[in-house]
C-alpha cells in the first residue's frame, strides 16, 4: 500500500518557492517527475504511486509559475531556470535520482543532465518530447494554452468541454472536482493555474531553449556518451512527436530505449497512465537498479 503524498517546499533558484510532493521512503533513491508546460505536479496520476510501490521515492514538482509554486517576480521562465530550481530540490534528496520529464519537463531534464550538471542523474526518461519536435503540434498546444487564458471560464463544466474538444480521443472529464488542481478561482471565474506571462510572450526571460534544436541534441549526446540510460516514451497519437520525429531521434541516438504507447496522445501519462507507469517501472528495473 502506497503512503499518501507528503507536500514540501524548497527555495528554488533566486529564492522562488517550489512546491512538491514526496511519496515513499525518503531515504530511497528518488524518481523525480517534471511536468509539461501549463500542467502541475498532479499530472502524473498513479505513475508516481506505482514507482513508490517498487521501493523508490517518487517526487513530483510544480515548476515555477505553475500550480502552487511561486510565479517568477522577474518573469524568468528560461528552461535553465527551471533546471536550476530542480537542482535545488535535488540537494535534499539522495544522490543520483532518475529524471522523468514530460514536454517542458523533458527539455529541463535534457538541459540539467546534459549541460548544467552532468553526472547528476542515474537515468533520464523523456515523455513525448524530442529536441526536433513538430512545430505544427507545438503550435496546437500553444493555442490551447493561450485560448481563454485571460478571459477564464464560467464553470468547471466549461473547462471540461474545452479539454474534451482538445483531446477528443479521451473521455470527457467526469470528476469535475479533479480539475480544480489545474485551475485557480478568482472573482467568480476559473483560470488556468499558471502565470500568463509564461505563455503569452510577455515574460522578460522566456523558455527559448525549447527552439534550440542543436543545443538540445548536444545535451542528449552528452548524456548518452556518459552512459546514462535514457528512455523515450511516445504517445502513438502525438502530433508533437510524430513517428517520423521519434524514428529520427532513435536513429541519431540508438542507445536510447523507445516505447510507443497506444491510445495516448501528447499527454501520455494522462491518456494511458497504466501503460506509461508500466513502461517507466520496466525501464527502471532494467537500467536503474536501486
Amino acid at each position: 500500500m502506497t503512503s499518501a503524498p507528503e507536500a514540501f517546499t524548497t527555495a528554488g533558484d533566486g529564492g522562488v518557492r517550489i512546491v512538491g510532493d514526496r511519496i515513499g521512503d525518503p531515504l530511497a533513491p528518488a524518481v523525480v517527475f517534471l511536468h509539461g508546460g501549463g500542467q502541475t505536479r498532479r499530472s502524473w496520476g498513479r505513475a508516481a504511486g506505482a514507482v513508490a510501490e517498487r521501493g523508490w521515492q517518487a517526487v513530483t514538482l510544480d515548476f515555477r509559475g505553475h500550480g502552487e509554486s511561486d510565479w517568477s517576480s522577474d518573469g524568468d521562465y528560461r528552461v535553465a531556470s527551471f533546471a536550476r530550481d530542480v537542482l535545488e530540490v535535488l540537494r535534499d534528496l539522495p544522490p543520483k535520482p532518475v529524471l522523468v520529464g514530460a514536454s517542458l519537463g523533458g527539455f529541463t531534464s535534457m538541459l540539467l543532465e546534459g549541460e548544467l550538471a552532468p553526472g547528476t542523474a542515474r537515468a533520464v526518461v523523456l515523455v513525448d518530447i524530442v529536441p526536433d519536435m513538430d512545430q505544427s503540434g507545438a503550435s496546437r498546444i500553444h493555442n490551447f494554452m493561450f485560448d481563454r487564458m485571460q478571459s477564464g471560464f464560467d464553470s468547471l463544466d466549461e473547462v471540461a468541454d474545452m479539454i474534451q474538444e482538445y483531446n477528443p480521443h479521451r473521455p470527457r472529464p467526469t470528476d469535475l472536482d479533479g480539475l480544480r488542481a489545474n485551475l485557480r478561482h478568482r472573482d467568480g471565474r476559473w483560470y488556468w493555474h499558471w502565470d500568463p506571462k509564461f505563455i503569452d510572450g510577455t515574460s522578460a526571460l522566456p523558455p527559448t531553449e525549447v527552439t534550440e534544436v542543436d543545443r538540445m541534441h548536444a545535451a542528449v549526446q552528452t548524456i548518452v556518451d556518459a552512459g546514462v540510460p535514457m528512455l523515450l516514451v511516445r504517445g502513438q497519437m502525438s502530433d508533437l512527436v510524430t513517428r517520423e520525429r521519434a524514428d529520427a531521434f532513435i536513429a541519431r541516438f540508438p542507445e536510447v530505449d523507445f516505447v510507443d504507447v497506444g491510445g495516448a496522445g501528447h499527454m501520455v501519462a494522462g491518456d494511458r497512465n497504466d501503460l506509461f507507469a508500466d513502461a517507466v517501472v520496466e525501464f527502471l528495473g532494467r537500467h536503474a537498479a536501486r
